[in-house]
């Protein structure tokens, strides 16, 4: 898992280099130029996202002990991508001091503190789209976990099911074992009470041979 993580990593180093490189040169074009550069970035932005993604559930997939260390890693991750997409955001707005005065020719000396309002405007509704954004992701997080913690109660509730069952059965194999132990000691109880009258009978027939015996030597003597 670990060496997934660390080939993705590779992969995000790269393409986060190149969108750094490309989004200093931003500013420094125009036109149709800036517009395909600006497209660029942004699909190499998505990547990036998408192998934040992956990163993510390979971090998932390690170990407890070990996931703490790749947990600082993805969040170092994370906030460079942040920054990524906010310098992105600024560098469409802004202009090279050559750009610029290509834009406004004659004018731009003229035109400077319009500019400046502009780009303020602009760089306040950029603040106000990231807010919105960072909300939208912690919405987006908290919703993750009331589905991790709905699916972890599933599984609890779903051991807990088999854990009664297994506990039913139990019962139900402890009431046959005292229904065959009840079973087990009538009979027991019965051989011994028929032990016990076997053995007074065989003690009143001793009696009565020993009986007959002596009455048969008395009667015998008395004979003689």
């Amino acid at each position: 898992m670990s060496s997934d993580f660390e080939a993705y990593e590779q992969d995000f180093g790269t393409i986060t280099a190149e969108v750094t490189n490309k989004i200093g040169r931003i500013p420094k074009l125009s036109g149709e130029e800036k517009t395909q550069l600006v497209l660029n970035v942004d699909k190499q932005l998505e990547e990036v996202r998408e192998l934040m993604e992956q990163m993510d559930l390979e971090v998932r997939e390690i170990p407890i002990q070990s996931r703490a260390m790749y947990n600082t890693r993805l969040k170092s991750y994370k906030q460079e991508v942040e920054k990524l997409e906010k310098d992105f955001k600024r560098s469409r707005i802004a202009y090279s001091d050559e750009v610029r005065n290509e834009l406004l020719g004659d004018d731009a000396s003229s035109s400077e503190n319009q500019l400046i309002k502009l780009r303020e405007e602009r760089a306040h509704l950029l603040d106000n789209t990231e807010k919105l954004e960072r909300s939208s992701r912690r919405l987006e997080a908290g919703y993750q976990i009331a589905v991790e913690t709905e699916q972890v109660g599933q599984e609890i509730l779903s051991n807990l099911h088999s854990d009664r069952e297994k506990i039913q059965r139990a019962r139900e194999r402890l009431r046959e074992t005292d229904a065959n132990l009840g079973k087990s000691s009538r009979i027991l109880t019965g051989m011994l009470r028929r032990i016990i009258q076997n053995r007074i009978l065989i003690f009143i027939l001793g009696a009565i041979i020993l009986l007959t015996i002596i009455l048969a030597i008395y009667y015998n003597l008395r004979g003689h």
